[in-house]
């Protein structure tokens, strides 16, 4: 009989004893709903209950930066990939040549993050009984394009076989939200939350920002021609995000800089951005001001507040001006915290009414300063390995390097942070594996034991993100 093509002992350790109890902690929560408090899947594609994912091209390479990102380091063109070019120039638009480029080169994805999810997509979700090779490229393709074109592999039908309890959103400020009430209007069970995300009218150091700050103006029906009107917007807009479900906001920053501005020199800096004459260093003070007052309106209107930095957006200009933003050159950097948020926690660290998520790719300020504050104030909790850290030794350095200080109840559980809906199940199947992992090796070296253990598990898979996020 062959070898199952994933291994069911896949990422316990190798020690026997570990990996035993790994393995019945692994079982106890491996089946437990999923709780996606974070993420970036399109509404759109839960709104209509007779929506398909398209083509395996479609599902699998052209919207996810992770893949393709891989493939363009190698040489690649993205144009050969069929990644839309912002001049609409020319690309290829046979997705079997793009997915015979794809499975060509597969083997680039062996020990990475993209790699186990992608093989757990294919293996697991879809049933495919083959690796993927160029040699085995277009009947893997025909297995893949038939099953999408069924009910089965439709959305909503995956979002239930998923066991998914809850998927939150992100969207900007301006949205209507238009999907997300057509999602409540159908009927359907599956539970779809909004999530308000405001930097594409906050960051003015984005090219778009006043044609932004023009759509928000038209939503709420009045021209935004002051900081102050800004900040009234943002409440109305906040509001209305709880009418529609909403429990979270979202900001991402490139530091975690906040300041307690002055209500003139906000204006003032304000008025030079409508000017079309703001600076780099009025861009990143406006930013910490509007940090600062999004924590104020969270201890007023209760939204949890997640806050993430240590990203250099759009680091590749050719890329970024042939093909836009979020095509895979975004880049970590240093952060730095506790002088940065120190106007917030100030201010509202000491207040349970609030609750705010710190993420940062940069993990080196993960013992030094983020578990130490997360482990003092009652306002901050620690969110999890994100983005280039979510992969299996990203979880397990996370692991050891906050655990003791911040203490599991300081984190938040898991979060996939996705675009690619179907990766969904491996991303928490991944962490729920770490985390059985981890639990284990604390029990067989007389730390816990394994009735504290068999507590902690469910809430690393979905208690604390569930509890956290007030889903």
């Amino acid at each position: 009989m062959p070898e199952p093509l994933l291994s069911p002992d896949r990422f316990f350790a190798a020690d026997p004893g570990q990996r035993r109890v790994a393995r019945e902690l692994y079982e106890s929560i491996a089946g437990l709903p999923i709780v996606s408090p974070h993420g970036h899947v399109d509404p759109k594609l839960l709104a209509d209950e007779n929506a398909t994912f398209g083509t395996p091209a479609d599902l699998l390479i052209i919207p996810d930066h992770y893949v393709f990102r891989m493939l363009y380091s190698q040489g690649i063109p993205l144009e050969s990939l069929g990644i839309p070019r912002r001049d609409g120039g020319q690309v290829e638009t046979d997705h079997r040549k793009i997915w015979q480029t794809f499975a060509e080169n597969f083997y680039l994805f062996r020990g990475t993050p993209s790699g186990v999810w992608l093989a757990h997509e294919l293996y697991e979700i879809f049933g495919i009984k083959q690796k993927l090779t160029g040699a085995t490229a277009q009947a893997t393709y025909d297995d893949l394009a038939a099953k999408l074109a069924t009910p089965a592999y439709r959305p909503r039908a995956l979002f239930e076989r998923f066991n998914i309890e809850v998927l939150c959103t992100t969207d900007g400020a301006a949205d209507s939200l238009e999907h997300h009430k057509a999602i409540k209007e159908s009927g359907w069970k599956g539970v779809v939350r909004p999530t308000f995300r405001p930097d594409a009218v906050t960051n003015l150091a984005l090219p778009a920002w006043k044609a932004n700050l023009d759509q928000l103006s038209a939503v709420v029906g009045r021209e935004i021609g002051t900081a102050r009107a800004l900040i009234t917007a943002l409440e109305e807009r906040r509001a209305f995000f709880k009418t529609m479900g909403c429990t979270s906001t979202d900001s991402g920053v490139e530091t975690p800089y906040t300041e307690n501005m002055s209500s003139a020199d906000a204006e003032v800096i304000f008025a030079r951005a409508l000017a079309g004459k703001a600076t780099a260093e009025d861009a990143r003070r406006f930013t910490g001001y509007i940090a600062f007052e999004m924590a104020r309106m969270s201890v007023e209107d209760g939204l949890v507040m997640q806050f993430h930095s240590g990203c250099y957006r759009n680091h590749n200009p050719l890329v970024f001006e042939r093909f836009g933003a979020d095509k895979g050159s975004d880049i970590p950097v240093e952060t730095e915290w506790v002088r940065n948020l120190k106007p917030v926690t100030d201010a509202f660290g000491n207040d349970p009414r609030l609750t705010m998520l710190l993420f940062t790719m940069d993990e080196t300020s993960y013992s030094r300063e983020l578990a130490p504050l997360a482990g003092h104030y009652p306002a901050l909790k620690l969110g999890p390995p994100w983005w280039f850290q979510d992969s299996l030794n990203g979880m397990a350095r996370y692991f050891d390097q906050v655990m003791e200080t911040a203490g599991l109840y300081n984190t938040i559980g898991f979060i996939d942070d996705t675009r690619a809906f179907v990766s969904i199940p491996a991303r928490h199947d991944v962490w729920r594996r770490a985390s059985a992992n981890w639990l284990a090796s604390l029990v067989v070296r007389g730390l816990i034991d394994m009735s504290d253990a068999a507590e902690m598990a469910p809430d690393l898979a979905n208690g604390l993100g569930r509890r956290t996020f007030k889903l």
